[in-house]
């Protein structure tokens, strides 16, 4: 899983965009036409606007010109903000695209159609759900994990917004009110992790803080005065700001709205949520698939992976039931490491294993390298078993594949190799930091599609075959488990949220069919509980991209190259799976012609 926490999926290099906004004042330059060149004026503008709003997420890409500020999240710049989407939308649709190069046709398309979607799903008034188990208001402390934190300034920065920490949590606050006055709630499940969470962070000393950690160890780069003047300057903030604003987060969230929370978990359940599912699931998929359509094709995938583990089965001599299988792969301490130290450096060698093979499957891969890190241990007991963190834009930061070290175990041997497929390479690493080296707009540079970025990420988990991994049949196993786990996504999620499956059923239906442990199991769950359709996006992504394969393999016969289709895929960056078919097919006509 491709994660970003607290901050959109838009990034920005600030030269890059100093540039591209000063050649576009020059219209005759490209030859392009007037509204061409208006759209081009009007993504550049909306781009930069986009990185204002966003100054964590500027900061996190390399762009320090707002590195001392919070996003706005009052209820006031979301309204106004949706009043600019719909004004965005009818100057792009007052614009003639007949002379638009090929190129800006497209980027005109998918421009459009996500301002569109921003604005259909403005009506719904999710944004007066602000809170999440997965990140959040009360994790803040995480941030400075992405942020650039090198010299003397960057670290008073840090505490310059930390001191404004308060006014964001007052804003958390008033979306948290008003969702309560118009009866838009979270489940009451998710929030008891989010209260747990708060009460982390109400601590009696600064030193107690997790806000603290970042100031414990500075580069040996700052000055010993410089350190011990970013230090007591964030003892005095942590003492005086921080800690007083999650009390009064506590007291808020702990007597007004937790009580007002639902017991019930789908998002059908709030007013007109039957139809945001609908919605979000052609969103999140790019089709037109309806969420009845999407649990059949998980039913049936489920089917058919079961298949595929019973003959791992066979293969390792096993004489008793499926459920007995997956009891023993849960359960056996020959499958697990005792210590996170163990299954860390598993992780690391399994990662380094793979990336000089790479060379047999593709022609370009991403300068930028990647590490690994641990999953702060703050959330790691409410979230999943792994996430990818992009690069900086100015290259000041890597990648990072962050995986979980909470109670080894219950995380597998057997899934690791999968694992590190799909997060680091050539999963999300290759696919993502490939697509910020191409000449693209910004908005597609730094953005994306899930059902693209994360269809990708399962679809590599399957290169392993062509890698020569999966040689031990557990590990094989562990490649269908994870594959079995995004095709239990479609049945629990679709199940969920539009077919009124409880929790306790959608739990018990993914430890039927999955190896996954019952603490991964849980987290999985609420996972879906807390970001509806999401979990779509993965399996129909990776369908997609094999039928291409499998199309263009047919087709081509002996002139198809694997590197070549590869190439082809990735080429555009992260697109909806319609205009991926779209490319593909008319690669294989340019290859048979």
């Amino acid at each position: 899983m491709f994660k970003l926490r607290y901050i959109l999926y838009t990034g920005l290099l600030s030269l890059g965009l100093v540039v591209a906004f000063n050649l576009s004042l020059i219209p005759n330059f490209f030859s392009k036409t007037n509204d061409e060149q208006k759209f081009l004026e009007l993504l550049d503008k909306e781009f930069a606007k986009s990185i204002e709003d966003n100054p964590i997420y500027a900061s996190y890409m390399g762009d320090l010109r707002f590195n001392t500020l919070w996003p706005d999240y009052s209820i006031e710049k979301i309204n106004k903000d949706h009043e600019h989407t719909l004004k965005v939308i009818r100057e792009l649709e007052m614009m003639s695209i007949d002379d638009f190069s090929d190129e800006n046709k497209l980027n005109y398309r998918l421009f459009l159609d996500g301002y569109k979607n921003s604005a259909e799903k403005h009506q719904y008034q999710i944004h007066l759900l602000p809170f999440s188990h997965r990140g959040g208001i009360q994790l803040q402390h995480e941030t400075a994990e992405t942020l650039p934190l090198r010299n003397f300034q960057q670290y008073m920065d840090w505490i310059s917004r930390l001191e404004k920490l308060d006014d964001v949590i007052d804003q958390y606050i008033a979306l948290a009110n008003q969702g309560i006055e118009n009866q838009v709630m979270p489940p009451k499940v998710l929030m008891s992790r989010v209260l747990n969470q708060i009460k982390l962070q109400n601590v009696d000393s600064y030193i107690n803080s997790p806000f603290y950690d970042a100031f414990e160890f500075l580069p040996d780069e700052i000055s010993n005065q410089e350190q011990e003047q970013i230090r007591d300057q964030a003892q005095i903030t942590i003492t005086n700001v921080v800690i007083p604003s999650y009390v009064k987060l506590l007291n808020f969230f702990e007597n007004s709205y937790y009580p007002n929370c639902r017991d019930t978990i789908g998002i059908s359940d709030i007013k007109n949520g039957s139809q945001y599912y609908e919605l979000i699931a052609r969103q999140f998929t790019t089709t037109e698939l309806t969420p009845d359509e999407i649990h059949n094709i998980g039913l049936n995938e489920v089917s058919r992976i079961k298949n595929e583990m019973f003959k791992i089965m066979d293969q390792v001599q096993w004489n008793g039931s499926f459920d007995e299988f997956l009891d023993f792969l849960r359960t056996d301490s020959q499958f697990y490491f005792e210590t996170g130290e163990e299954l860390f450096t598993e992780y690391l060698a399994t990662s380094k294993r793979i990336d000089p093979l790479l060379v047999k499957l593709f022609k370009d891969l991403p300068s930028m390298p990647y590490g690994l890190k641990p999953i702060p241990m703050e959330s790691a007991p409410d979230t999943t078993t792994a996430y990818y963190q992009r690069p900086a834009a100015d290259g000041s930061r890597a990648g990072y594949y962050y995986v979980n070290l909470y109670m080894p175990e219950v995380r597998p041997k057997y899934e690791i190799e999968a694992l590190s497929l799909h997060e680091a390479m050539p999963g999300h690493h290759l696919q993502i930091a490939y697509t910020m080296e191409l000449d693209l707009p910004n908005f597609r540079k730094y953005g994306g599609y899930t059902a693209f970025v994360e269809g990708w990420g399962l679809y590599a988990e399957s290169l392993g075959e062509d890698l020569g991994m999966y040689k031990d049949p557990y590990s094989k196993f562990g490649q269908l488990t994870y594959e079995m786990w995004r095709a239990v996504r479609l049945v629990v999620d679709t199940g969920m949220h539009y077919k009124g499956w409880s929790r306790q059923q959608s739990i018990e239906y993914f430890l039927d069919n999955a190896a996954k442990t019952k603490q991964d199991v849980i987290n999985e769950i609420d996972r879906y509980i807390n970001w509806p359709g999401q979990a779509l996006a993965y399996k129909i992504g990776e369908l997609k991209i094999k039928e291409l394969r499998a199309i263009s393999e047919n087709k081509l016969g002996d002139e198809f190259d694997i590197k070549e289709f590869h190439h082809e895929v990735l080429r555009h960056g992260g697109i909806p799976l319609y205009v991926l078919e779209e490319n593909i097919n008319s690669w294989i006509n340019q290859q048979i012609n």
